[in-house]
């Protein structure tokens, strides 16, 4: 019979603990998707401004709003350059 109290004891104990952790898994995610939503609004690497993503040529590029300045990611310089190739500045400068 005393096995049985402990047997019991444990899953009590078990199931305890899965419950706590799947509160703080919860609580984990909610912090991680407000996070997330505060950080749509990108800072501009060169000035404090905001960039804000444009679409140029069906390209989509970032502005800052105080500098004007343009940024691309990954990939976009080849873009633009493989459309301007033969008649376009990008083109004749990387070509």
């Amino acid at each position: 019979m005393a096995v049985d109290l402990e047997d019991r004891g444990q899953a009590l104990e078990n199931e305890y603990f899965r419950r706590r952790e799947q509160e703080l898994i919860e609580k984990m995610k909610a912090r991680i998707n407000s996070e997330d939503s505060a950080r749509t609004e990108i800072q501009c690497p060169k000035c404090d401004g905001t960039l804000h993503e444009t679409n140029y040529e069906n390209i989509k590029i970032d502005v800052c709003d105080k500098c004007t300045g343009v940024w691309l990611d990954a990939g976009e310089l080849a873009q633009i350059a493989h459309k301007d190739e033969n008649t376009g500045f990008f083109g004749r400068i990387l070509g």
